[in-house]
Formats: C-alpha cells, structure tokens, sequence
C-alpha cells in the first residue's frame, strides 16, 4: 500500500542568501508567540533556500516589564506596549497577531489598513460578524492575509488531503472528529480569558472545535447545515487576581455537532477540556467507499489507511504508516526517514507556505487558511452555537 502521492514543494528556487527581508511585527509574546518566533526562527535553515528571511522587528503587549523581558528571550529588536505604535514603523511588512480573541479585530483591521500583511491566531474573531469586518479590510487593501489553522501543515493531515484529491478514496461518506483536553476541569484553577465570554466568543468551540471544523472544510468540503448541543460545568472560577473571589465562567466547556456537507457526507465533531486523562487528543477519521483514513494528532507522523482494494485478506483492516519518507509533505526539508519531526515545526510549514505567498504574490489558498476561511469558520461557530441555544438545525450561510 503506497503512499507516493505526489506533492510539489515550495521551497523557493533562488540562490542561497538571495531571499528577502520580511519585518516582523508580533502582537502578544506568550503561547503562540513562542511557537511563531520558533518558527521564524527555523524557517531560514530548514526550508532551505528560504523564499525569505524573518526579521524580528519588535514584539507588542500590555505589561511593559514582560513584552521587554520577551523582546529579550525571542530577540525582537524593538518592544512596544501599544500596538499601534508599533504598526508605525515602517521596518515592519508582517503583522502577526497572536493575542487573546478580542484583540484579533482592530489591529488586524489597523495592520491592513497600514499596508502589512496579516496574519492571525485561530479563531479569526470572536463572531462572524467580526470576522467579516476583518475580511472586508484585508481584501480592499490587498494584502495577503491568513489564519493559523496550523494542522493543515502536519505533513500527515496534508498528506490525509493529497490522497483525497488524488481519488484514492473515491466519494466520502463520514467525517468524525474529536478534540479533547483535561485542563479546565479543576474548579480552583485561576481563571483566564478562555473562560470569558466577552473576550473568547466561545469556549472549546472557538478554542479547540475551530480546529477541527476548519479541517472539515479542509478535507471534506463545505458543510450546509448543522445541529449541536452545548454544556457549561463550571460557570464560576477563581479570580485571577484574587483566589479569594469567584467571577463567571460563561463560556462553553464541551459542544458536539452534527454536519450535513454539500457532498451530502455526514460528520460528528466533539471538543472538550473536560476529559480525564487527555492531553491534546485531536483525532479524526474518514470514512470513503474506497478506503479509510484515521489521524491523532498525539501521533502525528502517522496516518492509518485502509484500502478496500489493495488490501491483502491475510491482514485486512487498518494498517499504520509512517509518514516520513522523503516523498511525503515537508520532508524533504527534515531528517532521515523515521527520525520524527513534533507539533512545533507545522508552523515551520505554515510560514514558509505564507512567506512564499507573499514574496512570489502567490494564492494562500487553497492549502493556507486566509481570512475567507477564519471568516467562514466563525459562521459555522455561530451556527452550532444558535443550534445549541434553539435546539433547531441551523442552515449554514456565508
């Protein structure tokens, strides 16, 4: 059972130390700000020769004493307390937002506006309404713009897409997924912006169920109408600032829905961070009348397949393949066949892919996530979360 599907690499062509200054403007320097600078940071070795070199230009946040401190660790040249200031200098051609959900949209819009190109933490915003303000801007300033929907660019997940588009899975019936944690469930745990609604949008469905959704759209096709249920356990949590004091906790902890795709396929997707025991367990399966795919994210270089046709009787069922080789997605860039690359490095693949767009004026679409996709994202959030609150089959409509 092969799976030499083919892929065409986009590393750039151009001679070794030919490849362009990109500026970097960061907003927010914690999680994702780590993972980004990680990546800008890899990407000009790695993905070699780079279609261009990340200048760390400067990093942004509100608490002067730690945006100075992380300038410092990530070795951004400039820290600034006002994101505004920051899109003044003109040193900078990349904003990259990576703060909380109530801050994607003004700088964003601001970013575009300035004539940087943006690029945005999942989920886009915090409703589709907003999310559709975001997308108007960027595309009447022109810039190249894009969400970090990440797992797109885990050679595994991308490979999972090359099979389908190849037919090697003919039509697709069943989309599953899940997206489970354990980290909300302790009731004395601090609570932080992911528990509030008015700067999340949501809980684990922006949070995690974003996720999954996007690879929906990404591997199945666009869902027409959705059913969902939602359920909050604790709707109260510690202060942040006083352990002593309980504030709401308003936001969804689990959702699970029911999708109907325009290819008439059915999907269920699930999300939680209230499941003992799991870490970061995204999986999903799909489900074709030629074969099958199945995917953990907990163990991302692997992919289990089963093709009806090419599947010897001795051993029928699902079989587990490595994908590593270095006919597989990004690999040509990494080690040796079986020497694993982790979750870090999708975002390695992520800026390359966009970088390339920006530099070559190339579509970051259809294998990046632009805002078009954030935006239609949010519309289905939104959809799960009416269908929840009415108990009615939402329509989805852009």
């Amino acid at each position: 059972m092969s799976e030499e599907v083919g892929f065409t690499s986009m590393a750039s062509t151009g001679a070794a130390g030919a490849a362009p200054e990109l500026g970097i403007g960061m907003l927010g320097y914690a999680f994702m700000g780590k993972a980004h600078t990680n990546a800008f940071k890899k990407l000009p070795y790695i993905m070699y020769p780079p279609v261009a070199i990340p200048r760390l230009v400067a990093v942004s946040g509100r608490n002067e004493a730690a945006v100075t401190e992380a300038a410092k660790r990530y070795g951004y040249e400039n820290a600034y307390t006002d994101w505004r200031k920051m899109l003044e200098n003109d040193q900078i051609h990349v904003f990259d937002n990576g703060g909380p959900n109530d801050a994607h949209a003004e700088p964003c819009i601001a970013a575009a506006a300035a004539g940087k190109h943006v690029f945005c933490e999942k989920p886009l915003a915090r409703t589709a309404e907003e999310a559709k303000g975001m997308l108007d801007a960027v595309e009447k300033a022109g810039v190249k713009h894009m969400v970090a929907f990440n797992y797109r660019f885990v050679p595994a997940v991308m490979q999972a897409r090359k099979l389908i588009e190849s037919g090697k899975l003919g039509r697709i019936y069943h989309w599953r997924a899940v997206y489970l944690q354990e980290w909300g469930m302790d009731p004395k745990m601090p609570t932080t912006w992911r528990f509030q609604k008015a700067v999340a949008g949501s809980g684990a469905l922006g949070d995690l169920g974003a996720h999954i959704i996007d690879l929906a759209r990404f591997l199945v096709g666009e869902p027409k109408r959705v059913t969902g249920m939602t359920q909050n356990w604790l709707n109260e949590r510690p202060s942040g600032d006083d352990p002593n004091k309980m504030v709401p906790s308003d936001v969804d902890d689990a959702f699970v829905a029911l999708f109907e795709f325009e290819n008439n396929a059915i999907g269920t997707l699930e999300a939680s961070r209230f499941c003992q025991g799991h870490k970061n367990y995204e999986v999903f399966e799909i489900n074709g009348e030629l074969g099958s795919i199945r995917f953990n994210l907990e163990r991302l270089n692997e992919l289990d397949v089963f093709y009806r046709d090419d599947d010897p009787k001795e051993t029928k069922g699902f079989h587990n393949t490595l994908i590593s080789e270095g006919y597989h997605p990004y690999w040509e860039n990494w080690w040796p066949h079986g020497h694993m690359i982790g979750w870090e490095h999708s975002f390695v693949h992520e800026f390359h892919h966009y970088f390339d767009a920006i530099v070559n004026d190339k579509d970051v679409a259809p294998y990046g996530a632009t805002f078009e996709d954030g935006y239609r994202n949010a519309v289905i959030c939104d959809a799960v979360l009416e269908a929840a609150s009415s108990g009615r089959t939402q329509d989805i409509k852009y």
